[in-house]
């Protein structure tokens, strides 16, 4: 087909406005700085009894939507290559921790780690299932009013997306940075989970989208 009779060259010039461009961008686009991530560590062993969710997942400084991978599997064909679809792909999930002065977080994801296999004589659980944990990490939306303090009517903070990643573990918990040059500086760290599938969610449906 030649290339002038391709729709890009047939739109209309008003379709192309900056009104246009603005009703595509709903709600002003989804914005990296609101998101919310649900921590979950293994149950049933008291050992992450004293971290509690609700009051430490603030303390997640950055995280990421998950990718989605295929790979390719190259057939090669009298000099040439066909890519078809292999098998998905997992992407490890890294998060940046803001350390805390009780060392909390720093405290379960080092004991997480040596529940799977201890620093000092390498034994540790040999169940999967035992030290496997899902995470929730969750796209947030800008509330369209401002919520009066007090109030029992307060506007919620919507949720544009949900992401349930399954069987994460830590195969990383990276170290902290002394430095008698850091001033006005507060710790952080960086933990890297493995994960072994992931879900997405629309809003609050319990459905999965993909």
């Amino acid at each position: 087909m030649p290339l002038q009779n391709t729709n890009i060259f047939n739109t209309p010039n008003n379709e192309r406005t900056i009104d246009n461009f603005k009703s595509r961008l709903v709600q002003g686009g989804a914005r990296a700085n609101l998101f919310e991530v649900e921590m979950n560590f293994p149950s049933g062993n008291g050992i992450f009894d004293e971290i509690g969710d609700t009051s430490y997942r603030m303390l997640i400084k950055g995280a990421q939507l998950p990718a989605s991978n295929i790979a390719e599997v190259i057939v090669p064909f009298r000099g040439r290559q066909l890519k078809v679809a292999g098998d998905r792909r997992i992407d490890p999930w890294t998060i940046t921790v803001i350390n805390d002065a009780d060392f909390k977080l720093r405290e379960a994801f080092e004991k997480w780690s040596n529940y799977i296999t201890k620093i000092s004589d390498g034994s540790g659980t040999i169940n999967p299932a035992d030290y496997f944990a899902d995470w929730v990490v969750t796209q947030l939306g800008r509330a369209e009013t401002v919520p009066t303090p007090g109030s029992q009517n307060a506007t919620p903070i919507p949720v544009k997306r949900a992401y349930k990643m399954h069987g994460c573990w830590p195969s990383s918990v990276g170290a902290i940075e002394l430095s008698y040059d850091s001033a006005d500086v507060i710790e952080e760290f960086s933990v890297t989970l493995q994960v072994q599938w992931w879900e997405a969610y629309t809003g609050s449906n319990t459905d999965s989208v993909v």
